[in-house]
């Protein structure tokens, strides 16, 4: 009876996490806080003004325009899910996570990039209609399909993160607490775990493969439609505009789908923490903080609203 309440305490005695986050010099990692934190900042910025941008002008009230703010809506709390706690780990201010912190953080930054796997479909296959069948777009895309679309991405995303996330919570932890990582991801909890972890590891991967390779697949073939369609634009000028619009959604989908495939499309999740932490970086902020730019910020009609916006304040500080 002893020797079993001694096991009990050391399966349970695990009630909180360490983040080991990166390891160098002390001047590397200031450095990396500096960046970290502009960039989170620069992301914060520039999807909340998205927001802001389409909520005040009626011109941007279309269906492209409403993907692209639940897209910002988004990133501003996919980003704040992880790096805001990174932060602290580069200041060695907080390095600890509690058990139901760390399910909470992985639950979240799960579910917010399933949605964002999702969404990112739609918005290709928006486009594709768009671009490809542009007479029937605005009878195929109406306000209530792309509402149904948006929620649907963000249902979707979280209900099918919910299952990892409770069968994390079967798992038992009885040695090593510290997790070499920059957040709680399922691959840490995998390592650290005593138990058999065969039936999480096989549901991860069933879920990578349908929420990851379908969303990069649906994608990629409304792209490849779209390109289609742009070369037989008559128009060498307006061929030139389309494919340098394509080229910089291609390049983000690129970074977004390479990084993504390589940290979760696996069997066996038990691989180099070391080398997922760089990949990390790219889906966790450098993504985040190129959508804005990429996908808004360089569109013809946004340029046109800030350019009013622009003249507008100047003109109310002259009369100030």
């Amino acid at each position: 009876m002893e020797e079993g309440n001694q096991e009990e305490d050391n399966v349970t005695r695990v009630t909180e996490f360490i983040l080991l986050g990166f390891r160098g010099p002390q001047t590397l990692i200031l450095f990396m806080f500096v960046l970290f934190l502009l960039m989170y900042i620069l992301t914060l910025w520039g999807n909340v003004a998205i927001i802001i941008l389409v909520s005040t002008n009626h011109q941007l009230h279309t269906p492209m325009y409403f993907f692209l703010c639940n897209l910002s809506f988004l990133e501003i709390w996919y980003t704040t899910a992880s790096i805001p706690k990174i932060l602290l780990i580069f200041l060695a201010k907080s390095r600890s996570i509690s058990y139901a912190g760390c399910i909470l953080q992985l639950y979240f930054v799960f579910s917010l990039g399933s949605t964002e796997q999702f969404l990112l479909s739609v918005m290709a296959y928006d486009r594709y209609l768009a671009i490809c069948y542009p007479l029937h777009y605005n009878i195929i895309m109406d306000i209530s399909l792309s509402n149904k679309l948006a929620f649907c991405c963000w249902l979707a995303g979280f209900l099918i993160v919910s299952i990892p996330a409770y069968l994390i919570t079967t798992l038992t932890f009885c040695g090593p607490n510290v997790i070499n990582n920059l957040y709680c991801s399922i691959d840490s909890w995998i390592v650290l775990s005593c138990t058999d972890t065969r039936l999480i590891e096989l549901a991860s991967f069933i879920i990578a493969i349908i929420v990851i390779l379908g969303s990069c697949m649906m994608s990629f073939l409304s792209y490849i439609c779209i390109i289609c369609t742009i070369l037989h634009i008559p128009s060498v000028k307006g061929r030139q505009k389309a494919f340098s619009t394509c080229s910089s959604h291609l390049f983000l989908l690129l970074i977004w789908y390479g990084s993504t495939i390589f940290l979760f499309v696996k069997p066996s999740k038990k691989m180099s923490l070391e080398t997922n932490k760089v990949m990390n970086i790219f889906s966790l902020i450098v993504v985040p903080l190129l959508n804005p730019f990429i996908y808004t910020l360089r569109n013809r009609e946004v340029k046109e609203c800030l350019k009013h916006l622009t003249a507008l304040a100047s003109v109310l500080t002259i009369n100030v």
